[in-house]
C-alpha cells in the first residue's frame, strides 16, 4: 500500500536560518586568520535586535558588528519597514573564551590523538531517489526556496516578495517505498502589502504555479519532472498573509531548523546542530562524514538506502560506537552465498574510512572557511565545488584555492567497489 511522507525547508530570510548565517559568518571569519580557532557561536534574533553569544579561542580578530550587517544585508533585510533592518538592528555580543576543561580533552599532540570536541551521536544518509542521494521530498523543498529567492533577487517578476518563506513537499512513495508522484506542495513567501487580501492571494498563488514551478521543473531530470502531474495539491500562503515576516514575526535562534539542514526527517538525526560550530565539533564534522559515507555506499551500489550513525565520547578520537543500517536494500554475497548482513558491511569498510575527528577534519579541509555556505537551503545534498578565498594569516594577505562541500563527493565508490567485489562482477558481466 502507498503511503505519504513530507519534508520541509525555510530560506535563508527566515529567522532561524538568519541566526544560523550570523552564527557560520563568524566561524568563517575567524578561520580565514586562524584556521585552529575553536568557536561555538550561538545567536538570537528579534524585532531591532541581534543578540551574539558562546565561546571562542582564536588568533583572530573580527569586527562584529560588520560581519552581522553584512550578513542581514546579503539576506535582504534593507528596509525599515521590514522592522529588522542590516543598518539599524541593534547589535549586541556575548562571546567569550572557551572553558579550558573542554581544552584539555580536545587539543592534543598530533591527529591521531586529537578527541572529539562533545559527546554524543551523529547520523549520515543517503537513498538512490534523487541524483544527489537525498530524499527526493527535502531536496525539492530546498529547490523551491533557492528557486524563489533568485526569482527575489532578479526583481523582474514578483516583486513583492520579501526575505521569509517557507516549503513543504508532499511524496506519495509505493511499497518499495519508491516515489509515484508529488501529492502537495506548499509554499508560504512574505510579502509587500497589497490592495485587498484577496487580490494577494490570487497573484501569489498564481505565480507561484506558472512562474515558480516551471523554472524548478526546468532544473529537475525527466524522471522526476514526470512526477509533477496535474493532481497536486497547492497550499500558496495558507494563512491568507504574510506581510510581518524574519526576526519582527518570529524570534530565530541558531540551530533549530536541524532537520531542514539534513534530511527533511528522513534517516535519523543525533539532536545536535551544526551552525557557528568549529570542526573539533563532532555534531558537525562527523555528521559530514557518517553523509560522505552513506553516500558513497549508496553511488557504489551496495545498498539502495544507507543510514550511518557514529557516536563519541568528549575527549576520545576513536568513535565508541559504528553502525550501518541498509533497510533490506543490500543485494551482494558474500562467500557463503548469503546477503552480506549490516553488521558484516559495517566491517568490510571499517578500514576506507577514518572517523577520528582529526582525520576526518583533514579529509574534508574543515579549517578552512567554507561554513557560510551551508547556513541556508541545506548542509548535504549540495555540489562540491572550489573557490579561492582571501586569508588573512600573520597579518598578511593570501589568497587560496578552497574546497566547499566536499563531504559529497563520491570519491570513494571504486574503492569501495573493489572491496564488495563488484569490480569483478563488472568485469566478468562484460567478458560473458
Amino acid at each position: 500500500m502507498s503511503y505519504l511522507f513530507t519534508s520541509e525547508s525555510v530560506s535563508e530570510g527566515h529567522p532561524d536560518k538568519v541566526a544560523d548565517q550570523i552564527s557560520d559568518a563568524v566561524l568563517d571569519e575567524l578561520l580565514k586568520q586562524d584556521p585552529d580557532s575553536k568557536v561555538a557561536c550561538e545567536v538570537l534574533v528579534t524585532t531591532g535586535l541581534v543578540v551574539l553569544g558562546g565561546e571562542l579561542r582564536t588568533r583572530g580578530w573580527m569586527d562584529i558588528q560588520k560581519i552581522t550587517r553584512d550578513v542581514i544585508t546579503r539576506i535582504g533585510y534593507n528596509r525599515a519597514e521590514y522592522m529588522f533592518e542590516a543598518n539599524s538592528c541593534g547589535i549586541l555580543s556575548a562571546l567569550h573564551e572557551q572553558s579550558p576543561d573542554i581544552r584539555q580533552g580536545v587539543d592534543r599532540g598530533s591527529v591521531e590523538e586529537q578527541g572529539a570536541g562533545d559527546q554524543g551521536m551523529m547520523f549520515g544518509y543517503a537513498v538512490n531517489e534523487t541524483e544527489n542521494y537525498m530524499p527526493l521530498t527535502i531536496d525539492l523543498a530546498h529547490l523551491l526556496l533557492r528557486e524563489l529567492a533568485a526569482i527575489r533577487r532578479e526583481g523582474k517578476v514578483m516583486t513583492y516578495l520579501r526575505p521569509d518563506s517557507k516549503s513543504q513537499v508532499t511524496v506519495e512513495y509505493d511499497d518499495n517505498r519508491k516515489p509515484i508522484r508529488i501529492h502537495t506542495i506548499v509554499v508560504s513567501t512574505q510579502h509587500d502589502d497589497f490592495d485587498t487580501d484577496e487580490k494577494m492571494q490570487q497573484t501569489i498563488r498564481k505565480d507561484v504555479i506558472e512562474i515558480l514551478i516551471p523554472r524548478v521543473k526546468k532544473q529537475l531530470t525527466e524522471k522526476t519532472r514526470k512526477l509533477f502531474t496535474a493532481d497536486i495539491i497547492y497550499h500558496v500562503n495558507p494563512t491568507g498573509k504574510f506581510v510581518i515576516g524574519g526576526p519582527h514575526g518570529d524570534s530565530g535562534v541558531t540551530g533549530r531548523k536541524i532537520i531542514v539542514d539534513t534530511y527533511g526527517g528522513r534517516g535519523a538525526h543525533g539532536g545536535g546542530a551544526f551552525s557557528g560550530k568549529d570542526s573539533s565539533k563532532v555534531d558537525r564534522s562527523a555528521a559530514y562524514a557518517a553523509r560522505h559515507i552513506a553516500k558513497n555506499l549508496v553511488a557504489a551500489g551496495i545498498a539502495d538506502e544507507v543510514l550511518v550513525q557514529v557516536a563519541y565520547a568528549i575527549g576520545v578520537a576513536h568513535p565508541v560506537s559504528f553502525n550501518i543500517d541498509t533497510f533490506g536494500t543490500a543485494k551482494l554475497k558474500g562467500k557463503n552465498g548469503k546477503v552480506l548482513t549490516d553488521p558484516e558491511i559495517a566491517g568490510r569498510i571499517k578500514g576506507i574510512f577514518d572517523m577520528r575527528p582529526g582525520f576526518i577534519v583533514k579529509r574534508f579541509g574543515l579549517k578552512n572557511p567554507i561554513f557560510s555556505e551551508t547556513a541556508s537551503y541545506g548542509h548535504l545534498g549540495r555540489k562540491p565545488f572550489t573557490r579561492k578565498v582571501e586569508f588573512q594569516l600573520n597579518g598578511k594577505k593570501e589568497a587560496r584555492e578552497v574546497e566547499f562541500f566536499a563531504w559529497e563527493k563520491t570519491d570513494c565508490v571504486q574503492e569501495l567497489r573493489k572491496v564488495f567485489g563488484l569490480e569483478k562482477k563488472k568485469a566478468e558481466i562484460e567478458m560473458g
